[in-house]
């Protein structure tokens, strides 16, 4: 993507003039600037509430449907306030439609009206931008690591042939280095492979600094904070946010308004950046990276702890370490705690005198993090929880921590000093936005029961609406909103969706087949899904909650119809999901990455099948150990962690079918409980968009074939 309104320097100051339009004003300013551009009364809902937000300091959280235009209803009052405004996606592809599409025609429209031309920025982390000092000194001296290590005697070609591809991506890094404004990864195209991208780029805590790196005055990533700190609206990610966070908030620059976009991701993308790991490979690389700085008997110390790590990881079963580390990870963690903490006392401080201050850099700052982990696990906090991890393909193992909950450091560090708008399509849960809410660090509103999971199962299962919630899809769906809730510091509001969805699409559940039981995909549920498939003639999205059993699906669908069948792994996914929508009769299935972000509107997805409700796998570890916790507080650990987890990724799921007024379809999902069970199955349902409902087949395959015939 190309920024000239911000890769070419400092973004132009602001000209204030002395009647500042309203947010509504330049929403009206921006949507009468698209051709057959239309007022949606949930957008505009979405502004005044941001606008009231911004005016009271109150934190806001907005569900806001598909089809809202909720990216223009925060934008727009965004401009309203001294920025810089920072705005965080948790997807590429959000961030991309809003650099390369919302905001320079959103900045076109309002320009008239503001008296100047808004300016936006993109911030990512360092390791997205080209470090000069890396390309610079691109020659490795770690033989795991080096591209450019001279023919290995026996090779063969196919070694020397990957080689020549890798150098040849470098030297095409080099010639691009030399004509690149911003440096970003995502403005090289073609691009390259990871394994190079790491050799000429800079993680956070090996950077050196631009005031002792020899490149810091053409530093790219500092080029990229130096135009976020001028710009308008900064648009950055989650991950990058929680690093943010995590570090003292000295990333992104001072704002007074935070948008949180795609706010459901946020308290897992942070709980992500506070995990840490050990692997044997990692500590290998750090040795060979700090062997020239350190005394032989000190380097092999590092590998013996490595050594030990392997030997301890290779021993334990993969899984949740509940009762503590056993004794031969143990051994490794203390082996590594002292082998590092030896070997930066021995290396020092970095100094502007140093030889070589980014490798030396480097070397400390892979030690030091190691150090941190290994003291973390031997520590064996309440707050933390520990797993061997052993993925299904790889030889990759891994001893992972990560903290129980990341809500205490959401309510320290998210809200203070700014308003924050969290917003996302899936915030209200069986109707309420309290359960979101807890995991954002915001205490629900008084007076409250103090679980409002559990509350809404048991209220729910006795047949009780919950004060002040809509409880009918057809309520929902009359009023086009859920009453907003006042609470300490912020509120929430669902303005809906301009969707039709009672007449637009059909929720079915396969009521009359068995509970599943069994791994893969059954044969009843086989069965059902094939009369379905084959009423409608393909146009299926599948999503499955596991690999097998996509694979399954996949298999008896190519055994018994013509129709084509694309299944993820077998292509990369973007090449997958153009052909899905280019092909019209073909099926794609997949597994949770299909879950959210595919967006297929027309024709080409008009029914979407989901195997069984989406619930954590008991050895999920984070989900596992957070159930527990609640269950030993006298609590329902399942229906506080478990259903609620299965409401968002339900919901997300089931949203792939209407992207667009015009779209109809069927939602199927082969799982009887979402019928069947008492409890949670009406809190489930809660959670989805108001779909006309039913549970008999022969109406799902009826309304199915009629579509095929339209």
């Amino acid at each position: 993507m190309t920024l000239p309104r911000t890769a070419t320097g400092p973004a132009p100051k602001k000209k204030r003039r002395g009647s500042r339009p309203s947010g509504g004003e330049l929403l009206a300013a921006a949507i009468g600037a698209v051709p057959g551009g239309a007022t949606r009364p949930g957008q505009q809902q979405m502004t005044e509430a941001i606008e009231q937000s911004i005016a009271s300091g109150e934190h806001l959280l907005v569900q806001a449907g598909t089809g809202t235009g909720k990216s223009l209803a925060y934008l727009a009052p965004a401009l309203t306030v001294d920025g810089p405004v920072v705005i965080s996606t948790a997807t590429l592809a959000l961030q991309s439609q809003l650099v390369d599409h919302d905001l320079p025609r959103l900045a076109d429209a309002v320009e008239p009206l503001l008296g100047h031309r808004p300016t936006f920025a993109v911030l990512k982390g360092r390791h997205h931008y080209l470090c000069l000092a890396r390309l610079d000194n691109s020659v490795e001296e770690e033989p795991g690591d080096t591209l450019f290590d001279a023919p290995r005697p026996g090779g063969g070609t196919g070694w020397l042939g990957e080689a020549g591809r890798l150098g040849k991506q470098v030297q095409r890094l080099r010639d691009w280095a030399e004509e690149t404004v911003t440096g970003d990864r995502d403005e090289l195209d073609p691009g390259v492979d990871d394994q190079v991208w790491r050799t000429v780029s800079m993680p956070a805590r090996e950077c050196v600094g631009a005031a002792r790196c020899p490149f810091g005055q053409e530093c790219f990533a500092e080029a990229s904070r130096a135009r976020a700190r001028e710009a308008d609206l900064v648009v950055t990610n989650h991950s990058l946010l929680a690093v943010d966070m995590l570090a003292g908030r000295h990333i992104v620059p001072p704002h007074r308004l935070l948008i949180v976009d795609e706010a459901h991701e946020l308290a897992d993308r942070v709980s992500s950046a506070a995990q840490a790991e050990l692997v044997p490979e990692l500590i290998d690389r750090s040795t060979r990276r700090a062997r020239p700085l350190l005394r032989p008997e000190l380097a092999d110390r590092l590998t013996e702890a490595g050594d030990a790590l392997a030997v301890g990881l290779g021993e334990t079963p993969a899984g949740r370490l509940t009762a503590g580390l056993p004794p031969a990870l143990r051994e490794a963690c203390t082996l590594l705690d002292g082998a590092t903490r030896a070997a930066l006392e021995a290396i020092g401080d970095v100094k502007s005198d140093d030889p070589d201050p980014v490798r030396k850099q480097q070397a400390k700052a892979v030690l030091d993090e190691l150090s941190a982990t290994a003291q973390r696990l031997l520590e064996e906090a309440d707050h933390d929880v520990a797993w061997v991890e052993k993925p299904e393909q790889g030889n990759r193992r891994a001893l992972v921590v990560a903290p129980l909950s990341v809500a205490g450091t959401l309510a320290d560090h998210l809200y203070d000093e700014r308003t924050v708008v969290a917003a996302s399509a899936t915030l209200a849960l069986g109707g309420r936005f309290d359960t979101v809410a807890r995991s954002l660090g915001l205490e629900a509103p008084p007076p409250g029961p103090p679980s409002p999971a559990a509350a809404a199962l048991a209220a729910t299962a006795a047949g009780r609406p919950q004060s002040g919630v809509a409880d009918t899809a057809d309520q929902r769906a009359a009023t086009g909103t859920a009453p907003a809730t006042e609470g300490p510091g912020w509120r929430s509001l669902d303005v809906g969706s301009p969707f039709d969805y009672a007449r637009q699409g059909i929720l079915y559940v396969a009521a009359h087949l068995p509970r599943p039981s069994v791994s893969g995909l059954p044969e009843a549920a086989g069965e059902e899904l094939l009369a379905l498939v084959g009423a409608l003639g393909g146009r299926t999205l599948g999503l499955f909650s596991s690999r097998r059993a996509a694979q399954q699906a996949a298999e008896l669908l190519r055994a018994r119809t013509d129709l084509p069948v694309l299944l993820q792994g077998e292509e990369a996914l973007p090449l997958l999901v153009r052909r899905f929508r280019e092909e019209r009769e073909s099926c794609l299935f997949g597994v949770m990455s299909l879950w959210q972000g595919v967006d297929v509107p027309g024709e080409s997805c008009q029914l979407v099948v989901i195997d069984r409700l989406p619930f954590p796998r008991p050895d999920e570890p984070l989900a596992a150990a957070r159930a527990a916790a609640v269950d030993a507080g006298g609590g329902s650990g399942f229906a506080a962690v478990s259903v609620p987890i299965a409401a968002v990724r339900l919901a997300q799921g089931v949203g792939r079918l209407i992207r667009a007024t015009g779209d109809r379809g069927v939602v199927a999902v082969l799982d009887s409980r979402l019928e069947t069970a008492r409890g949670y199955g009406p809190f489930l349902r809660r959670s989805l968009p108001p779909f006309w409902y039913t549970t008999r087949a022969d109406v799902a395959r009826g309304a199915l074939e009629r579509l095929a015939k339209s």
